[in-house]
């Protein structure tokens, strides 16, 4: 996950719309066959116009498009697909600002309690809120702030029946100094908050970075978990064989443990966008 906004060149958009346009003609519209629901996260394809990357996710069976703010929900729902997983707000500060810090608590559950009503009345399952940077805090007591700010907002979060799903990112590459960067911090967390509606995020990506051992952790902690990412090691570009993990063989690991929840692929592509993301919906079909 990164902060909403692309990173995604001209010459990509211009070399994803012409293969949106290719994508209409040779193929009808399909249903990803295979045991898991696939996702796209939005920013990586950014540049694309939201209605046409929209139309093109969905004529390769793609389900629902991740990471959109409350304005862009009706967009997705109107072209017959779903926000997988939605923002409760707009900040820059959005990924180090987390429950870690007992004084961002109360902006923390104002926004919550604002989104999840929302997201239950447009169809969103799941919104995203962070664990934060660690800034001096020892694990214990990081666990022990998130625990409490988390348990404030999950009764809201029953009721709606809206999913919280805090994010796992590696601090070493992308995001320094981030607290939540290990599946054990994010597993006692949600174990200490002890709801059905307060959920790990498990970024592929960013957990091959920091402890490898994806799909005996995953097998492991499958109970916290809630929603995935994808993205290859080195780079968060493709998911094919240019990198190290067998994405093939961990989508298989998470059909097999009957994930019910959502697979969002969330990778930078150094190629024609939009094949490169059909062939990570292929890859993930399983």
């Amino acid at each position: 996950m990164r902060l909403p906004r692309s990173s995604l060149s001209r010459r990509e958009l211009l070399v994803g719309s012409a293969a949106l346009v290719t994508l209409g003609a040779r193929a009808p519209e399909r249903v990803a066959a295979g045991r898991l629901k696939q996702s796209a996260s939005r920013w990586p394809w950014g540049r694309i116009p939201l209605p046409e990357f929209t139309r093109a996710a969905k004529g390769m069976g793609i389900v629902a498009i991740d990471l959109l703010q409350p304005e862009e929900w009706p967009v997705v729902r109107d072209a017959g697909l779903m926000c997988s997983l939605g923002y409760p707000a707009n900040r820059r500060d959005f990924i180090p600002t987390g429950f870690n810090d007992q004084a961002n608590h109360p902006m923390l559950l104002k926004e919550l309690e604002a989104a999840i009503p929302l997201a239950a009345q447009a169809g969103v399952p799941n919104v995203i809120t962070m664990f934060g940077n660690r800034r001096g805090k020892s694990d214990a007591e990081g666990i022990d702030n998130c625990v409490a700010g988390l348990k404030q907002i999950a009764p809201l979060a029953e009721q709606h029946g809206v999913t919280l799903v805090v994010e796992l990112l590696n601090s070493k590459v992308d995001h320094k100094d981030y607290q939540g960067d290990h599946t054990a911090f994010g597993s006692a967390v949600i174990k200490g908050v002890g709801s059905p509606r307060v959920k790990l995020l498990y970024d592929i990506y960013h957990m091959q970075i920091m402890e490898g051992d994806v799909v005996r952790t995953v097998r492991e902690h499958i109970a916290e978990i809630g929603h995935f990412h994808t993205g290859g090691v080195p780079g968060r570009h493709e998911i094919d064989d240019t990198q190290e993990l067998n994405y093939r063989l961990v989508a298989k690991t998470i059909a097999d443990l009957g994930f019910a929840g959502f697979i969002a692929h969330e990778f930078v592509p150094t190629k024609d966008p939009l094949t490169a993301l059909r062939e990570a919906v292929d890859i993930c079909t399983v």
